[in-house]
């Protein structure tokens, strides 16, 4: 909780301030989208001259300790850049006109590396942080891998940029749906050297995803990681990796274990071991039935 007061001087000199207020700010997340402040007190000292005296400046007053509170309260609460309410990588993202040029001019660009570099460093490196948020995620959506990792370097360069969990949990999973081992890898060793933290959520949605593109190892990697993190384990992450690791039996018996030593009183599913072969079998009946 921020305090701040506030006194006015009245204009003779060695005079006591005739005005006082005294404002607390609250940092709770309730409070971001409304005034994250209250009025704790307001001392008025008599005053000798009119009355329509105190009416300015207790509006000058009370205005410049809410901006001057609301700066330090906002400073306060971002101390973690990860935080969901907070981060940009988080929120709706709204491509402006400037944007959707931009889009398209890379796009178009994307197999001139001269004449790309050159936009790049015209354009796209004056773009709103907005815009340059949003023209990242649509071309996460649309797996434009190489563009990616160009606007990747841009963003990380940018005054503005701070390490953020949600913005490289968002490259490692376009990468990871797009079998780019080498690029993810040097996206973790910036995260590792950022020293950004992932929650236990975070790396299992992580790890699925690696799983479901056919990078066991990869994800198994980021499993070790996981397991070294100082975030306190939770089961919902481990059932999520465990459900990716069906297909391979071994490495979910490694993972199983280490649930059932974290959490004794809990119980695990296991999918019985001819479900792939039935799985296989039908698709092969399916093939034999389209064939004649």
């Amino acid at each position: 909780m921020l305090v701040n007061k506030f006194s006015i001087q009245s204009s003779q000199a060695g005079t006591a301030p005739f005005l006082e207020l005294t404002i607390l700010f609250l940092p709770s997340q309730a409070l971001i989208s409304q005034r994250p402040y209250i009025i704790k007190s307001v001392s008025v000292a008599p005053l000798v001259s009119s009355s329509v005296l105190l009416l300015m400046p207790l509006r000058v007053a009370f205005g410049a300790v809410v901006r001057a509170g609301s700066r330090n309260w906002a400073r306060w609460v971002s101390g973690g850049p990860s935080s969901p309410s907070l981060s940009i990588w988080r929120r709706k993202k709204e491509m402006g006109k400037e944007g959707l040029v931009a889009a398209k001019e890379l796009k178009r660009l994307r197999s001139d590396p001269v004449r790309l570099d050159r936009y790049i460093r015209s354009s796209v490196s004056r773009l709103l942080k907005s815009d340059l948020v949003a023209v990242l995620a649509e071309f996460q959506r649309q797996n434009q891998v190489f563009l990616c990792m160009k606007l990747y370097d841009i963003v990380r360069k940018e005054i503005w940029y701070r390490p953020d969990m949600f913005f490289y949990r968002d490259m490692l999973m376009m990468l990871a749906r797009n079998r780019r081992v080498d690029e993810a890898k040097r996206v973790w060793d910036d995260l590792k050297a950022e020293e950004v933290l992932f929650d236990q959520h975070t790396f299992g949605d992580i790890i699925r995803v690696f799983l479901d593109s056919g990078l066991p190892s990869e994800a198994m990697d980021i499993y070790d990681e996981m397991r070294q993190s100082p975030e306190p384990p939770l089961s919902l992450p481990f059932r999520v990796i465990l459900k990716g690791l069906i297909p391979y039996p071994e490495l979910r018996e490694k993972v199983k274990d280490d649930f059932l030593e974290i959490f004794p009183d809990m119980i695990i599913y296991d999918p019985p071991e001819d479900l792939f072969e039935d799985n296989e079998q039908h698709k092969d009946r399916d093939n034999k039935n389209i064939i004649a």
